[in-house]
């Protein structure tokens, strides 16, 4: 059994895997709990990744984890290409859900819409390459953001997708981030679309929470289709995909492991 780990900004996950199959997921895990788990599973193999923590520092964390250990760096070999112009400062999540998007759906243009602490727009090309993307403030960073920023506006925080008009601060503020957030995200499909691409992917932790409002390819205009043609059909898809991250990372342990 292969595990990997995931240390995001605010949460530590883990997944175990039996090849491609991913048997269990351990989340809001401190790192003591992951030791353990890695322990008790058998794991043969383990990669670690972190958007907070450096090498060095989950090297001592994870000393007395005596299984074959990768740490997911900038220099840890992918089976993707990397067109970007800095990519000593690519976050592994975002890679490692790039590689999970092309693992997944090979030889297509693929857009990943990561809704967690930020909200990223990465674009995955059909060759196989991380292209880049967009990064802009996730829904608690919004809502922080006004309270914080401001003298007198309440901190707000997300119960339901609100009514576009707000009849009293409070629902201004989450009608504000809320709908703003619903507004972007299907703006960014639409120019992403324009490219060409038919393949998007919701994952992070907020998605499940907008997945109802994200817009579906009912409107076949939009993607360039006649209408008046029955036999065409929008070659377009939006699908939830929460465990992208780690499908990618597990896809990156195999990589190492194999060319070992």
């Amino acid at each position: 059994m292969n595990a990997v780990v995931d240390i995001g900004n605010t949460t530590a996950k883990a997944g175990f895997f039996k090849d491609n199959n991913l048997i269990e997921i351990k989340r809001g895990l401190t790192l003591e709990e992951i030791e353990a788990l890695i322990l008790l599973n058998n794991v043969k193999n383990v990669l670690i990744s972190s958007v907070t923590k450096s090498q060095q520092e989950l090297e001592l964390i994870f000393d007395k984890v005596s299984v074959n250990k990768l740490y997911l760096t900038t220099e840890t070999p992918i089976p993707i290409a990397k067109h970007y112009d800095t990519p000593q400062t690519l976050g592994s999540d975002r890679l490692a859900a790039a590689v999970g998007a092309n693992f997944l759906f090979p030889k297509q243009d693929v857009l990943i819409i990561d809704m967690g602490t930020a909200i990223k727009y990465d674009y995955v090309s059909a060759l196989g390459a991380f292209e880049g993307g967009i990064i802009s403030p996730g829904m608690r960073i919004r809502f922080k953001a006004l309270h914080t920023f401001t003298k007198r506006l309440p901190f707000v925080e997300a119960r339901e997708i609100p009514e576009l008009v707000g009849k009293n601060t409070k629902a201004c503020i989450e009608s504000g981030v809320i709908n703003g957030i619903i507004a972007e995200v299907n703006g960014m499909i639409e120019k992403y679309s324009e490219k060409g691409i038919r393949k998007v992917i919701l994952c992070g932790g907020d998605a499940s929470f907008f997945e109802s409002q994200i817009k579906k390819p009912t409107f076949a205009l939009d993607f360039g289709i006649d209408i008046k043609n029955k036999n065409s059909e929008p070659q377009f898809s939006i699908e939830h995909i929460s465990n992208l991250t780690l499908i990618g990372l597990n896809r990156i342990l195999q990589y190492n492991v194999e060319k070992n």
